[in-house]
């Protein structure tokens, strides 16, 4: 019989399932046919394994953010980085543009691979194809009801994940159950996921990229976030919208049965570096057409249509650009309002928003508060970062903390009395 048994082979339940095997018999039920399948399509299957650097202030959580911070400064980024190269056999590359720690052999496969590898050599048992049915304590442990039978157990990981990207095996079953063991559960809702408009009025920009600030102001409260803008054939893509997504998806969710746009978040775009005053400056001593000098800094394409939008004929020279022209035409490089009616979902949302409170686990072991024995980390957790490897970053810290909190519980627990 397992002494621990972790429920998911994703990020953090490997990571889980390796740290406790240094010290207790592990057992690992996963419902796909092998695992970490978010690891596999992360990065556009090269895995950002890792941030360059760690920004705990951008993570989102309704938890109190100093526990969010002491389950993040656990395992800081040198040790995980340390893990993977010396432990894992995965060595890391930084990639400077996109402050990234990709594989050196840019396969995601391979840290997938290799964390498989790790957890068989350090004795883990895995049962592939295995579903989680119940949970439920039992004489000195837990009774794990699986599609494959019971399995008894001393301590349990939950590592199931969330909502996001269910073709990749998440359902939120570990969620109903942490619910139903009577844990807090903060709503769920999709995050770090693209945004739609309908009708899509940028659809003739499809494909079309650059980089931008963007704004989403949603309560007297503005989250801002800068990188790549993807315009695509529903709407809108890209680190900077994804890493503001979650304020425009929770405003929706909060309008009950009321429609009104007044409800919902209002996103500004900036489509360049510079301010009012710098596009102010560089209209009035541009020579030539407004779109000339407006594409001189943007795509063309964008450009053309920012200028409709303002309403600036396009043979209008930008010396004869008149004060309201000029007006509606800076707002509309510098804080164009973007227009949104919904997003993308749990398909293609790379993390699940909300899960269970932080302050419903010990922040040094992540034990339940209310279940001895039972420990909870990664996605199941109510928190999740930007884009850029900080998700990853959380799971393998929660679910490494998560991992050597079950086993040392277990230790302690046959250890003589002093």
């Amino acid at each position: 019989m397992p002494s621990v048994v972790v429920v998911g082979a994703g990020a953090a339940g490997l990571a889980a399932a390796i740290f406790a095997a240094d010290r207790v018999p592990v057992a690992v039920i996963e419902r796909t046919r092998d695992g970490g399948r978010k690891i596999l399509i992360s990065g556009g299957g090269r895995c950002n394994v890792l941030p360059a650097a760690l920004e705990p202030e951008r993570f989102v959580t309704e938890s109190p953010a100093r526990l969010l911070r002491a389950m993040l400064k656990a395992w800081p980024l040198a040790g995980q980085r340390e893990f993977f190269e010396r432990e894992v056999g995965v060595p890391l590359a930084l990639e400077v543009e996109s402050a990234k720690l990709f594989p050196v052999s840019n396969r995601a496969r391979d840290v997938r691979d290799g964390l498989v590898a790790l957890a068989r050599r350090k004795g883990v048992e895995f049962q592939w194809d295995t579903s989680l049915t119940d949970l439920s304590a039992a004489a000195g442990g837990w009774r794990v009801g699986t599609t494959g039978g019971a399995i008894d157990a001393r301590a349990i990981v939950l590592a199931t994940g969330g909502l996001s990207v269910p073709a990749t095996g998440s359902d939120g079953t570990g969620l109903q159950i942490a619910a139903r063991l009577g844990h807090r559960v903060h709503d769920t809702y999709p995050a770090l996921t693209p945004l739609t408009a309908e009708p899509a009025p940028h659809a003739v920009l499809s494909g079309l990229s650059l980089p931008v600030r963007l704004r989403a102001k949603w309560q007297g409260k503005v989250t801002e976030a800068t990188g790549g803008f993807l315009f695509t054939h529903r709407g809108y893509s890209g680190p900077a919208v994804l890493d503001v997504s979650h304020v425009a998806v929770r405003s929706r969710m909060t309008d009950g049965a009321s429609s009104a746009a007044d409800d919902r978040a209002v996103l500004r775009v900036a489509w360049s570096t510079l301010d009012a005053d710098a596009w102010q400056a560089e209209l009035a001593e541009s020579v030539g057409l407004a779109v000339t000098a407006v594409a001189r800094r943007l795509p063309r394409r964008l450009a053309k249509r920012l200028l409709e939008e303002a309403g600036v004929p396009a043979d209008r020279r930008a010396a004869d650009l008149r004060r309201g022209e000029r007006a509606a035409l800076v707002d509309a490089l510098t804080a164009y309002v973007l227009p949104w009616s919904g997003d993308e979902g749990y398909r293609k949302a790379e993390v699940t928003g909300g899960g269970v409170a932080l302050d419903e686990v010990h922040p040094r072991t992540l034990e339940s508060r209310r279940h001895p024995g039972l420990f909870l980390c990664g996605e199941m957790l109510d928190a999740f970062g930007p884009i850029g490897g900080h998700n990853f970053a959380w799971a393998w810290a929660t679910g490494r903390t998560a991992g050597l909190g079950a086993a040392r519980s277990l230790a302690r627990s046959v250890s003589p009395i002093d």
